[in-house]
């Protein structure tokens, strides 16, 4: 019995034993799991969703020509909270020679919650509504425990910069619960022996340099209307319009001008819209100046266009009365605006980089007043070149500048590429549309279809891209959700569609879809250049990876390859 009872006590405190152990040995493996945080580089061209979680391990690398920005993402991920995260790059470095200092950020998460319909077959799902766009330019970040935070680095490559491969470090610092870490990985640039010349691709993102839009940029507080703060912050758009290789600026000299009605004669004064369009120019933007709409529908979508005229009244409140153009008050006014406006181009110098818009996307139902506005208009300035956003080639011969929606362009494409055969130009649009599979600059696209925007211009010979949502953010909060709806006709305008660019604290950020956007405006001029040396390989190139308006080559690892191909034939002499 006491024989039992022993052994029975032994093997007890033996399974007590060795439960402890385990329970010891799993301590230290969550101890050690705790502080196990991922650090790694992903291509730039992926979408991280916050909730991703597997990163395979990949060498940080990127391969450029002079002239444009090198772009790394790297990840941090930890199963704890982690403060105060924080980025340094070492210049990257070659035999003594340095690229510039990189510009870092961490990429914000914004609400998407209105899905479309007719969606692509590559559209990106969150399962938590939010997704990855802003490059947010803070010291800092804190990252929930299980979330991921990307990070982006861009680094400026210099016109003059010497070919070869420079080599730098990307520092992640921290807190993981009271203890500080520090993780580092190498990074690799490679720059080839090409130079881009100045962009040829004519780009035109519409903005607004209204207090009530960039009021965003003053934490969401008005000022006044022309202060220093304003002009200041109107510069600061061009600026960054700029950057991104922008070089048409869509100005109203109708919407800037002071008019007084006096003697039976208007008197213009075109100071402010000389001083915004001097700021475009000093900023580097203009390229062309887009003079603004001059009418637009008298109501409902399917209405006919009206002009807009001063108000002879002069009431502040309403400083524009809408009449047809064959009302004797609009004819009066536009028979002395045109003239003056052209005289004053010429003063200036500025008569051959204009084009008018007259009125946005003429239909078939409202064509025949959209006409007879730009006949009326072309007999007092028969020199100006016309430009309009349409969805109809029925205009006769009117226009100057076509710009169809892009499904409108595929559709009609023989009509418009003539246009641009002969003398004329055809560009094309997106907005709210096209959908499906046609490239777009969605939030929930992946970012190859953004890039591939300027692809498909390559492709077609289409000289000209034009979009109407540069800085129109919400009323509520530009980093809040990105959706809205027009509940005339119950269409959704997508996330993306509205803006592409975050204001804050009198800044503007980016966003991994704006820098999208102009890496596709270099790889335009690698194409152009590709043509003018090899133009069959030009050609093949451009068929592997665009295959008609709606239809591409969606993986990224070919796309670099493709592109490493663009500038390996360059670099040969």
């Amino acid at each position: 019995m006491k024989k039992q009872l022993f052994r029975y006590i032994m093997r007890l405190t033996i399974v007590s034993v060795l439960m402890l152990v385990l329970m010891v040995q799993q301590s230290c493996n969550m101890s050690k799991d705790s502080t196990n945080i991922e650090f790694e580089f992903v291509d730039p061209l992926e979408k991280v969703l916050a909730e991703a979680s597997y990163f395979p391990p990949k060498e940080a690398f990127a391969e450029v020509v002079r002239g444009e920005h090198a772009t790394l993402q790297f990840i941090v991920r930890s199963p704890l909270s982690l403060t105060d995260l924080r980025v340094s790059v070492s210049p990257a470095a070659m035999d003594g020679k340095t690229l510039p200092e990189a510009k870092t950020g961490f990429v914000g998460y914004v609400k998407v919650g209105r899905t479309i319909w007719d969606y692509s077959r590559d559209r990106i799902v969150s399962s938590s509504g939010y997704y990855p766009d802003p490059v947010l330019e803070q010291e800092s970040v804190n990252v929930d425990f299980g979330n991921t935070q990307p990070i982006w680095i861009s680094v400026p490559v210099p016109a003059d910069a010497s070919s070869g491969e420079y080599n730098g470090v990307v520092t992640v610092t921290g807190t993981i619960g009271k203890k500080k870490f520090s993780l580092s990985k190498d990074y690799r640039i490679k720059v080839y022996p090409v130079t881009p010349e100045k962009p040829t691709l004519w780009v035109t993102n519409w903005f607004s340099i209204s207090p009530g839009q960039l009021r965003w940029m003053n934490g969401g507080n008005l000022y006044d209307e022309y202060s220093d703060k304003h002009w200041e912050y109107i510069r600061t758009l061009a600026a960054k319009m700029a950057e991104y290789h922008q070089n048409v600026a869509i100005i109203s000299p109708l919407a800037l001008s002071e008019f007084k009605y006096e003697n039976g004669k208007w008197n213009i004064d075109f100071a402010r819209f000389d001083k915004v369009v001097g700021i475009f120019i000093e900023e580097g933007v203009i390229g062309r100046i887009e003079g603004g709409h001059i009418g637009g529908r008298e109501s409902t979508w399917l209405s006919q266009f009206v002009v807009m005229v001063p108000n002879k009244e002069n009431d502040p409140s309403k400083k524009f009365l809408n009449l047809p153009i064959s009302d004797p008050s609009a004819r009066e006014f536009y028979q002395e605006f045109f003239p003056q406006l052209n005289n004053h181009l010429k003063e200036k110098g500025w008569d051959k980089i204009y084009v008018q818009h007259l009125a946005d996307e003429p239909i078939e139902e409202n064509i025949k007043s959209y006409v007879e506005i730009a006949k009326f208009v072309r007999k007092l300035v028969p020199d100006f070149k016309f430009i309009d956003a349409c969805h109809s080639k029925n205009l006769g011969d009117v226009l100057d500048i076509w710009v169809p929606q892009l499904d409108f362009m595929d559709r009609d494409y023989s009509f418009y590429n003539e246009q641009n055969k002969k003398g004329k130009e055809a560009w094309f649009y997106t907005c709210l549309s096209p959908k499906g599979e046609y490239v777009n600059r969605f939030i929930e696209l992946p970012l190859l279809r953004t890039r591939y925007i300027h692809w498909v211009n390559y492709k077609y010979n289409i000289p000209g891209y034009l979009h109407w949502g540069l800085n129109y953010w919400n009323v509520s909060d530009p980093f809040g959700e990105q959706t809205s709806i027009q509940y005339e006709g119950g269409n959704i305008l997508p996330g993306g569609d509205s803006w592409i660019i975050y204001p804050k604290d009198g800044k503007l950020f980016s966003s991994i879809r704006y820098d999208a956007m102009r890496d596709g405006i270099v790889d335009y001029e690698l194409f152009r250049m590709l043509e003018k040396k090899d133009s069959v390989k030009a050609r093949e190139i451009i068929n592997k990876v665009i295959y008609s308006f709606n239809r591409y080559d969606n993986n990224i690892e070919a796309f670099r390859a493709h592109r490493r191909n663009i500038m390996e034939l360059l670099s040969e002499k």
